[in-house]
């Protein structure tokens, strides 16, 4: 019982603190892992070590839902289309900062060359979150959020495989090079044949559901079931990597969301957002409440030489992330004409943000606090690995929204979106109108007077409510367009219904199972008047 109240007070208090950083418009990442940091002195805490709550079965509870809801959420095409970049950054550069970082360690702090590979493949993988959170709400270009969220999808499944090859030879496994490599190929490659089989089930089952409930409930059962999965099958001595799996499934099904009901879609966008908000709350608070047990494995030596090594290993994985990211930007578009020419007015502010948007995350600390207690240097592998999480989240996470606003990054998504819409709604409605006549003259009966008269009017509205929104952007006339003026005026007559459904509610004169259902119908109407 007091480990249940434990766990309790760890999720009431993150979503506290998420909650308010919502209201407050700030980073709630940043702001969790601040004051878990903070709330780790408070003497008489609770022990929210990763080590006692079990970092293998966290790592299965909290990345396979996170992954697929991002992959989800993830454009496949816009994915197709930046692969390349993505590429270079989930497996080149987590490749190369996991060789770097343990040829450096090995040398400056004594770990065996294992060991330090260990360490390496552990703090290569940057988590996004904090950095598309802050991205989003400064406008950074979709380009650049499509690589760095596709970056976060991928790197994940090439640190953990690299991780466990080393550990393989810390714990006397005798990996070659070789087989090093051999072992990463074989496990994405069943990750991604496990993904690209269960996808088309998985969308043929749930097409076949025909209830949004059961087929929601599907959805939070995938990523586990995925992963699961994926890592239980075995090619030779080497298990598929269960984070590509989950991947690849989220994208199938994430491209194929149109062909499901709109009753799933409405409560599935409901459900993953509040999962992700619970899941990413509980996990930036637990970031800065392992200090204590990081510390405790840490004695004998001395503060300066833990602050010199800390310090040196944040600033060796920024570097190294500059040092990859600028001529793995550059050096496609020397060498490739048609890279030039696809986009030629290419800026060195976007390998600039990229580069700094390196934020480790909970991926990283809680695979090392999964290290076996038996493996030499296990407390300075887990002390550099939680300065690099914490140093990367809170330097360049407090630091990169100045960065954005000071080299003056700027996007025309926003009117490239609704000139791109307004173009579709055209399409949409023409065809939608001539459906309407053509119903309308093979019926035989009359529809009631005015019911096609309001079909084509309200058809007309939604047309030119788009088109209107093309001159309400940036640095334009901010005078209220007739379609939002709709919106604001229907939502106010909006809450006058409710507000009498209610008052006959408590008056006895309908039940609660009439009001529930007439909220359900008003609720839809205001869904369709939402604009994000």
């Amino acid at each position: 019982m007091h480990g249940t109240f434990t766990l309790f007070g760890l999720v009431v208090g993150a979503v506290l603190v998420a909650g308010a950083a919502r209201k407050l418009k700030l980073s709630a990442p940043i702001l969790l892992v601040l004051v878990g940091l903070a709330a780790a002195f408070v003497p008489g805490l609770p022990d929210y070590s990763l080590t006692r709550l079990d970092p293998e079965v966290f790592l299965f509870l909290v990345l396979p839902p996170l992954l697929y809801s991002e992959a989800v959420d993830s454009s496949y095409m816009g994915f197709r289309r930046n692969m390349r970049a993505i590429g270079l950054l989930s497996v080149g550069l987590v490749l190369m900062t996991t060789i770097v970082v343990g040829v450096v360690m090995h040398m400056a702090v004594g770990l065996s060359i294992a060991a330090a590979f260990m360490l390496g493949a552990l703090v290569a993988p940057p988590d996004a979150v904090a950095a598309m959170s802050i991205g989003r709400t400064l406008g950074l270009p979709r380009q650049m959020l499509t690589v760095l969220g596709g970056e976060s999808l991928l790197n994940d499944a090439t640190a953990l495989t690299a991780y466990r090859v080393a550990l393989a030879a810390v714990l006397g496994g005798g990996v070659s090079l070789l087989e090093g490599a051999t072992g990463f190929l074989i496990a994405a490659a069943g990750g991604v044949i496990v993904g690209l089989i269960a996808g088309p089930i998985l969308h043929w089952v749930r097409m076949r559901l025909a209830d949004p409930v059961l087929e929601n409930v599907l959805a939070l059962l995938i990523p586990f079931v995925v992963y699961a999965l994926a890592e239980s099958l075995h090619l030779g001595s080497y298990a598929a990597s269960g984070v590509l799996a989950v991947v690849v499934v989220g994208l199938y099904l994430g491209h194929r969301n149109s062909q499901t009901t709109y009753a799933a879609r409405l409560i599935a966008g409901g459900v993953w957002k509040m999962v992700k908000f619970f899941l990413e709350s509980i996990v930036f608070a637990l970031i800065g409440l392992q200090l204590p047990s990081v510390l405790a494995g840490q004695t004998g030596k001395s503060a300066t030489v833990l602050i010199i090594s800390g310090v040196g290993i944040v600033l060796l994985v920024i570097v190294i992330r500059f040092v990859w990211v600028f001529p793995a930007s550059y050096l496609p578009r020397i060498l490739v004409r048609r890279i030039r020419e696809d986009n030629p007015n290419y800026s060195w502010r976007n390998p600039t943000i990229v580069s700094w948007s390196g934020m480790r995350g909970v991926v990283s600390l809680a695979a090392a606090f999964a290290i076996p207690t038996n493996v030499p240097g296990r407390g300075t592998i887990l002390f550099l690995v939680f300065c690099v999480v914490l140093g990367t989240l809170v330097v360049q996470g407090l630091t990169l929204p100045s960065l954005i606003r000071r080299i003056g990054i700027s996007t025309n998504d926003t009117f490239s979106d609704n000139l791109a819409e307004a173009n579709a709604q055209h399409a949409a409605i023409r065809a939608a109108v001539d459906r309407l006549d053509t119903v309308l003259e093979s019926e035989d009966i009359e529809p009631p007077d005015g019911v096609a008269d309001r079909l084509r009017a309200w058809a007309d509205s939604r047309q030119l409510g788009a088109w209107e929104r093309l001159g309400s952007g940036p640095g334009r006339d901010a005078k209220e367009t007739p379609s939002a003026a709709f919106r604001r005026l229907r939502r106010e007559m909006l809450t006058a219904e409710r507000d009498v459904f209610v008052s006959m509610r408590d008056s006895g004169s309908i039940d609660d199972e009439v009001l529930r259902r007439v909220f359900h119908e008003l609720d839809l109407e205001e869904a369709m008047l939402a604009r994000e």
